[in-house]
């Protein structure tokens, strides 16, 4: 597969590795208190982090030129948009634990950690079969199309935490008390270390991500297989996913056509992929940037026009009560996506 080559030093790798652990330790100490993320403070947060992003393509502009940069940006989009993806289904995994909001960001943020360390994993394998396998492209140009048609006719599909199998597991390894124990995800009772109900969502949370993560780095890999760039790209827009989801969870309802797009950006992703390993070769880079913005813009603008009347949804946060309370809520909670057509009348 022919693509963008550049030199990457060991420095520049652990200036970014550097860089990404200062600011997870920034996020961490600024959120030390598990208090309740308000809106005002989630946009602030979500603003800087997308600078950060954003400023790193420039960065790339001035250290490798205009094709480095403009890759990087197709990659960060691309992602940012899948991310949104993301927070649908945390948001339904928190409501269906009744995950109190002030313990919301430590889950998400500890979360984060891991979708960072699975994507790296993941771009390193994908790019060693993407060069040493050329048939691998189709394949994975073949799971994005599937995948992104998966998305449009499957909106309504039911996601139940509780049958995770990994979460299933971790419940069966380790004894865990089915109540919220403020933040901690462990508590001692007679001597014995045991998991709270807090961890068993860590895991939900963890384990629905690793879905997503194959599906990210394959649409990233179909842009580009430069390792640097497909990692920086998936690694700052995942850094903003936290004060992403605080910022739209309780507007969901109004993302009621945005899978549409993504839909349509997966298979983009997948025929772009095989292409590349046909004489048409890989699609220019200016043109996968424009379909990434045009597709975003039209699918968010889409749902905000046919949605200005729907008030925001009140269901997909946890709730402000006192932990250990709700199990007649958990059971009662709508096991569907926020944000489809038919869900208006819904509480």
């Amino acid at each position: 597969m022919n693509d963008l080559s550049f030199a990457v030093p060991l420095w520049a790798w652990a200036a970014v590795t550097l860089g990404i652990g200062v600011m997870l330790a920034v996020d961490l100490i600024a959120h030390r208190d598990s208090h309740v993320i308000g809106f005002r403070e989630a946009t602030i947060w979500s603003g800087v982090w997308i600078a950060i992003g954003l400023g790193f393509g420039l960065v790339l502009l001035a250290w490798q030129g205009g094709e480095a940069s403009s890759t990087y940006y197709a990659g960060y989009l691309i992602e940012k948009a899948l991310s949104i993806d993301n927070v649908f289904v945390f948001a339904l995994v928190f409501s269906f634990f009744a995950v109190p909001d002030a313990y919301q960001h430590k889950v998400l943020f500890w979360g984060v950690i891991g979708a960072l360390a699975a994507r790296l994993v993941f771009i390193f394998v994908g790019v060693e079969l993407l060069e040493a396998f050329f048939w691998t492209a189709y394949l994975f140009g073949a799971f994005l199309i599937w995948t992104g048609w998966k998305m449009a006719v499957s909106k309504d599909e039911e996601v139940h935490p509780d049958r995770n199998p990994i979460v299933r597991l971790v419940k069966r390894l380790i004894p865990t008390d089915p109540k919220f124990h403020g933040d901690r995800f462990f508590i001692r009772v007679d001597g014995k270390r045991i998991a709270t109900l807090l961890l068993v969502v860590l895991v939900a949370v963890e384990a629905t991500d690793l879905i997503f993560a194959v599906d990210s780095v394959a649409a990233v890999l179909a842009i580009t297989t430069n390792t640097f760039l497909v990692w920086t790209a998936n690694a700052f827009a995942v850094l903003g996913l936290r004060s992403l989801y605080f910022c739209l969870a309780g507007l969901l309802r109004r993302f009621a056509y945005l899978h549409y797009g993504l839909a349509v950006l997966l298979a983009f992703a997948g025929v772009k992929l095989i292409l590349s390993e046909t004489p048409v070769g890989k699609l220019p880079i200016p043109l996968t940037l424009g379909v990434i913005t045009v597709t975003i813009t039209v699918s968010i603008a889409w749902s905000l026009i046919a949605t200005r009347d729907r008030p925001p949804s009140p269901g997909v946060r946890g709730r402000p009560s006192e932990p250990g309370e709700g199990d007649a809520r958990r059971a009662a909670v709508a096991s569907r996506r926020p944000g489809a057509p038919h869900d208006t009348d819904t509480p």
